[in-house]
């Protein structure tokens, strides 16, 4: 019997793991760990590296469960949503409830155990901003919901950072705007080929309310903030010259996408847009890191 109910329980895993939106969190959390070896000249301690990490990512996983309970209903009408547990009844609203307030408590109670309270409040704001303040409130009022909301996702680097340090610092800040600027192309690269679905939604996305052009207009223009935003670490003196070449390499690269997005568009432009966005964060982040070690 017990052979037998393995295979279900491996099952219902993978359906409560699916809530927490696995890809998504996992970038997440590799930009709070930077933050981390970015706070300082050491090594981070063993302590800070594995609690930190756990429980920003019990804390992220939380949040976007609760992202899927509260959207199950427009997830449904959406082709790249449909798929997920709720939608498919593959799980329960109350036991999405419940496994969201477990995960995410327990989270919030390592930080604070073995981090630091600062960190705890700052993720548990950050599980506020996105939780409730983008999905509840700005995403379904306002085509700027990824500008304004975007803050609590750009909001890992200075979570890594707090857990090494303990205090927020100019230094984290930086890191925090260059993911602020990074989520709008990156997001409206995917709404742009994905704009059917979010009028069949009702959600006022940018391509949906203000157009096709008007959007690629956008992604243009925030590539050319975000090349400008990931200069300010070497001119604030916390990088090197490493990084500076990689961010300069990146950034044309990304206007490069975003050029032939906005002159010649084709559904499968934005996807590779889409998808470069999210190599190009990951890389320079990394370039970072590299830069960081090189010099100490």
């Amino acid at each position: 019997m017990l052979a037998a109910s393995l295979p279900t329980a491996v099952l219902r895993f993978k359906r409560f793991y699916a809530l927490t939106k696995p890809r998504v969190v996992a970038l997440i959390v590799f930009c709070a760990v930077i933050g981390m070896f970015l706070a300082t000249p050491d090594f981070v301690p063993l302590r800070v590296l594995v609690a930190g990490t756990l429980g920003i990512w019990f804390v992220a996983g939380a949040a976007a469960a609760i992202n899927c309970l509260v959207e199950q209903k427009i997830d449904a009408l959406m082709a790249r949503t449909r798929g997920r547990p709720l939608p498919r009844g593959d799980v329960s609203s109350g036991e999405t409830l419940l496994f969201a307030s477990a995960v995410g408590g327990t989270g919030l109670w390592v930080l604070y155990a073995f981090v630091n309270p600062l960190t705890m409040w700052l993720t548990f704001g950050t599980f506020v901003g996105y939780a409730v303040i983008y999905t509840v409130v700005l995403k379904p009022l306002t085509p700027q919901n990824i500008v304004i909301g975007g803050l609590s996702g750009a909001m890992p680097p200075l979570l890594g950072w707090t857990a090494v340090t303990g205090e927020v610092a100019p230094g984290a800040l930086l890191l925090v705007l260059i993911i602020f600027a990074w989520t709008p192309p990156h997001f409206w690269a995917l709404a742009l080929y994905r704009t059917a679905d979010y009028a069949k939604a009702g959600l006022p996305m940018l391509p949906v309310t203000h157009g096709n052009r008007y959007t690629r207009l956008h992604v243009l223009l925030y590539t050319f903030i975000l090349f400008a935003c990931t200069l300010l670490p070497y001119l604030y003196g916390m990088s090197g010259v490493v990084y500076l070449g990689a961010a300069v390499a990146l950034g044309l690269a990304f206007i490069t996408y975003a050029v032939r997005l906005f002159v010649s568009y084709s559904d499968a432009m934005a996807r590779s847009t889409f998808r470069f966005s999210i190599v190009y964060l990951a890389l320079l982040f990394g370039a970072l890191l590299v830069d960081h070690y090189l010099r100490f």
